[in-house]
């Protein structure tokens, strides 16, 4: 419980209350605070209170007052202090020379070793150092030498989405512009603060894009992708000395969560990042370890995140290779590297193994209700009998073939050597299992007849054998088309009668 006021304000010496009480015009400590908090919020109000060198008094006072007393008088304190270093470069500077990044640092730690961390006050104090953060690299190296790594670690624990989003901001502002910081983090010693933030925001979320921004650098524009992943197994898994590779616990949430991310992240900077080729068969390489579990692993209904593991680690690893496959394949500085990285897919047997995949499953949902009485039913449901693990399965695999198929003969022909042309043209259907797989399946059947004569004829012949009237295209009332000028391949709407007739 706060002490009194009155009582506080008898403790305190008289250069502290003086200042306080002239710059607000107030009789009282609590009311003095309240008004120079309101002061503070222009950028007008910051340079007056600097110029009355307010931000050292209010460091004495928190620092006459050791956590936890003082109780609302502290957060009050810290308030003032956040907006006073708000953009205000003498308030930033003043708070580096009065040792204020040592005072925080032990009201910090005083409030988070709590067996119920004080988030309140943690993240409080954590938005005072974001501020000061953004002053530039004398003041973010006296953040950093003081908090890395060990206090950042113990504050990355705090599971609280409040706390988790300004300590992500001050991580990324100490480490943006420099390499030396950078470097640090990903080193042995800083990467389990990365571990526990990511433990964290896996269990509680994240408002801001901070997380991210970090992630974006770890992950995507240096190769520390596979050191953290790994980081996050599953506790007692690397130790147990089990052969942990067909078990569906294998893969941890914090795993799934990393993932999801990174498929976010990858999917939002398509014209911007560059795909390495060890990053693209680091997560083909999960891809295919997930694939001997599928046969165990139950089926969820729903779309990702599904809440399993494992099957959420198979989904954004798909996401993952769809994005990589069409990365920077429009153009730009980069296409070489990217197209290296999917050239390198390819050679790992990305294709094969999809198409196969993909010949597994169950026709979609309204090809097998169309063929229940046809006489094919039986060949087919002998050989393609596994339903989608999850909601959106389907078109994923469908994503990826067709981002490969884009502008690559080789990956078109490898399609028809396969006998692939048929099973892609399936997808070419709505399913209520797998939203979008039209669209994709149009997609893929595009890419991979474009500019490819051998892949044209196989289609017209497919056509004469009447090899896809049921109900793939025209049960369906859809013809393939190629137009004779621009030599692109398209699906098209055919008449009643021709599809009676």
């Amino acid at each position: 419980m706060d002490e009194d006021a009155s009582l506080v304000e008898l403790s305190l010496p008289q250069d502290i209350l003086l200042p306080l009480f002239s710059a607000s015009n107030s009789p009282s400590l609590e009311q003095a605070l309240e008004n120079l908090i309101e002061f503070s919020r222009t950028e007008l109000g910051r340079k007056d209170l600097a110029f009355k060198k307010i931000l050292p008094t209010v460091l004495q006072l928190i620092q006459s007052r050791p956590y936890p007393s003082g109780g609302r008088l502290l957060i009050s304190s810290l308030k003032l202090l956040r907006n006073l270093c708000a953009g205000e470069a003498a308030n930033q500077d003043s708070f580096i020379e009065q040792n204020g990044i040592g005072l925080f640092s032990n009201v910090l730690m005083s409030a988070t070793v709590l067996s119920n961390p004080d988030h309140g006050t943690v993240r409080m104090g954590l938005q005072v150092l974001a501020n000061v953060s953004l002053a530039g690299e004398e003041h973010q190296r006296a953040i950093w030498h003081c908090f890395f790594p060990d206090k950042f670690v113990l504050l990355s624990r705090i599971r609280s989405q409040e706390t988790c989003d300004p300590l992500c901001m001050i991580i990324y502002t100490c480490c943006d512009g420099s390499t030396g910081l950078f470097k640090e983090l990903c080193s042995d010693f800083g990467l389990p603060v990365m571990e526990e933030i990511v433990r964290t925001a896996s269990t509680v979320g994240f408002v801001e894009d901070w997380l991210k921004l970090i992630l974006s650098r770890i992950c995507l524009e240096e190769p520390h992708f596979p050191r953290l992943f790994s980081k996050l197994t599953p506790v007692g898994d690397s130790k147990s000395g089990e052969d942990t590779d067909f078990r569906d616990d294998f893969f941890s949430l914090e795993q799934a969560f990393l993932l999801k991310i990174v498929s976010e992240i990858l999917n939002e900077r398509l014209n911007e990042v560059t795909v390495t080729e060890d990053f693209a068969l680091f997560v083909f390489g999960i891809f295919k370890r997930y694939v001997g579990l599928r046969d165990s692993i139950m089926r969820c209904k729903s779309g990702l995140p599904t809440g399993s593991a494992a099957i959420d680690i198979l989904g954004y690893s798909l996401t993952i290779l769809r994005d990589i496959c069409v990365c920077n394949s429009m153009g730009g500085p980069k296409e070489e590297v990217s197209v290296d990285a999917v050239d390198t897919l390819l050679s790992a047997g990305l294709i094969e193994l999809l198409l196969c995949l993909l010949g597994e499953l169950e026709p979609p949902t309204i090809i097998r209700r169309a063929l229940e009485h046809d006489e094919k039913q039986d060949r087919i449901s002998s050989h393609s009998s596994k339903p989608c693990l999850y909601r959106g399965y389907r078109r994923d695999i469908v994503a990826v073939i067709g981002n490969c198929a884009y502008g690559r003969k080789h990956v078109q022909d490898g399609i028809r050597q396969k006998n692939g042309i048929l099973l892609l043209l399936q997808q070419c259907v709505t399913d209520e299992d797998n939203p979008f797989l039209r669209e994709w399946g149009i997609w893929c059947v595009r890419n991979i007849l474009e500019w490819n004569a051998e892949n044209q004829q196989a289609v017209a012949e497919l056509e004469l054998q009447r090899s896809v009237d049921v109900p793939e295209l025209t049960g369906l009332g859809l013809r393939v088309e190629v137009d004779p000028k621009t030599r692109r391949a398209k699906l098209v709407n055919v008449s009643p009668n021709e599809v009676s007739s």
